[in-house]
């Protein structure tokens, strides 16, 4: 088998620093590549937590003026992860999130600390650490999009490039003025190039000159063809078809494993799944709710969007008390939503609990200890929490759109009689769509032998990374051999 070097390139990277599922799948990938024969080194910005977390720091490479500021390259690991950090602290060395101020607003300077991002990987790319030439640069969502715009225009031997869109809603648009500032040349803003509507988007410069593009589901990949799913660049995605496929995510079942998770109260298994009775209870308890176990627990894990369905989730709190249902929700977001979810579990201590922020434990817990877990996104690349309810026995009740559809198979006659069902779909994505799965999956949970059946068939769907990573690797190997026939 022969040996293919990945530069990954991203703005993020599960266990360092996460904000959302892109670093679980960017964490994850690598370790599960090295099975096919892919080598891969992840470059990320020297955030504080990055910089905190290399065992051992070697300066590869230092540039005194870059991008505003001194910078150098570092190489290190982290637990399996091999790294290229780009500490450069005028651009990375602030606290919190990655992408926001204390305050909630976007960095002002967002466009030159990713686009050193770029180009720092497109310096690797052609050849500045001759330790590590890659064959392949794998560039992950906005925050990489201008490394394959950086290599196409500098018309130097380049590697192959591949760009995968985790979420096209975030496009990193930036005003006109900055192009030469990004350092990309006056002929670059065309149409065919990295223009978008008057401005610079990098998301469509990774779009328009990457040699292969993927996103996270089949089901997506056709969605953001659409004029209303591809949010301004279906057009280009319909004339870039031939190279844009999709692959769906999977979870690192290291880390999401009921048999050994240290997060959860009792440990359980597709075979041995009474334990799970244990975990509800502790979940009930933590969060303040009724310690009913003939309530049907609902669980959210989840961003509060307007992406994520969650106003008519909220919608939909009459017929969850109505129902006889429990709700614990986990996450932060919209202030709107936030206080109206506090309003509801404030009105209805005991029969719905919200929890605003993220605390990685007690996600495993909710999907440990949750019956069902509802994920009523209004377009979805992937997603990843349905995935880990499948693993955790929460039976998924999902809106029919992006990964969720690729991913949970409904309830209803078809998938009931075949014995492949795992969960609850519905569509449109309304509240009174989402009303009637709700009351659909009440009424099974009183029959507790056909939910057991649900639960196992979930917990029996390969969820892992196993089968998806071989489709990335023969990507790889397909667009490096195009590259070389070139």
């Amino acid at each position: 088998m022969t040996q293919v070097r990945v530069l990954a390139v991203v703005s993020e990277i599960y266990p360092i620093v996460k904000t959302g599922g892109l670093a679980d799948v960017v964490g994850a990938l690598p370790i599960a590549l090295r099975a096919d024969g892919i080598e891969t080194r992840t470059l990320v910005p020297g955030y504080p937590d990055v910089i905190k977390a290399l065992v051992v720091a070697e300066e590869l490479l230092h540039v005194p003026d870059f991008f505003g500021g001194p910078a150098r390259l570092l190489g290190g690991s982290h637990g399996s992860l091999d790294l290229f950090v780009l500490d450069a602290p005028h651009l990375y060395a602030r606290p919190g999130n990655p992408y926001v101020t204390p305050d909630g607003i976007d960095w002002p300077d967002n466009g030159m600390r990713f686009a050193a991002l770029s180009k720092m990987a497109a310096e690797i790319g052609q050849g500045a650490i001759p330790s590590f030439v890659p064959d392949v640069l794998h560039a992950h969502d906005w925050q990489a999009g201008l490394a394959p715009a950086y290599l196409h225009l500098t018309h130097r031997p380049r590697p192959a490039t591949v760009m995968t869109v985790h979420n096209l809603a975030y496009q990193g648009r930036f005003p006109h003025h900055m192009l030469a500032a990004f350092g990309l040349p006056p002929e670059s803003f065309s149409i065919h190039g990295v223009e978008y509507y008057g401005a610079i988007s990098f998301l469509k410069a990774g779009l328009q000159f990457a040699d292969r593009i993927t996103t996270v589901s089949p089901t997506y990949a056709r969605e953001i063809q659409t004029d209303e799913g591809g949010m301004g660049l279906g057009g280009l995605l319909r004339e870039r078809s031939q190279v844009l496929s999709g692959i769906l995510n999977g979870i690192d079942i290291s880390v999401w494993d009921p048999e050994i998770d240290p997060d959860i109260a009792a440990r359980f298994s597709a075979t041995e799944p009474a334990p799970r009775a244990v975990n509800k209870l502790a979940l009930q308890r933590r969060l303040g709710l009724d310690p009913s176990p003939n309530a049907l627990l609902l669980g959210v894990v989840s961003r509060l969007s307007w992406q994520k369905g969650l106003d008519i989730l909220l919608e939909n709190v009459p017929t969850i008390l109505g129902e006889g249902m429990q709700l614990a929700l986990l996450g932060s977001g919209d202030a709107d939503l936030q206080q109206g979810y506090q309003a509801a579990a404030k009105a209805h201590a005991g029969r719905i609990a919200v929890v605003i922020g993220y605390d990685e434990a007690l996600a495993h817990l909710i999907q440990a200890g949750a019956d069902a877990l509802a994920v009523p996104s209004r377009f979805e690349p992937c997603g990843l929490t349905q995935l880990c309810a499948l693993r955790y026995g929460a039976v998924p009740i999902v809106s029919q759109v992006g990964g969720l559809a690729d991913t949970v198979m409904d309830a209803g006659e078809a998938g009931t009689a075949g014995g492949v069902a795992t969960g609850f779909t519905f569509g449109p994505v309304t509240a009174e769509a989402l009303d009637g799965a709700l009351r659909r999956a009440n009424i099974l949970w009183q029959d507790r032998p056909a939910w057991r059946s649900l639960q196992t068939n979930g917990m029996s769907t390969d969820v892992s990374w196993r089968n998806r990573a071989s489709r990335y690797a023969a990507l790889y190997r397909d667009v490096v051999a195009g590259r070389r026939n070139q």
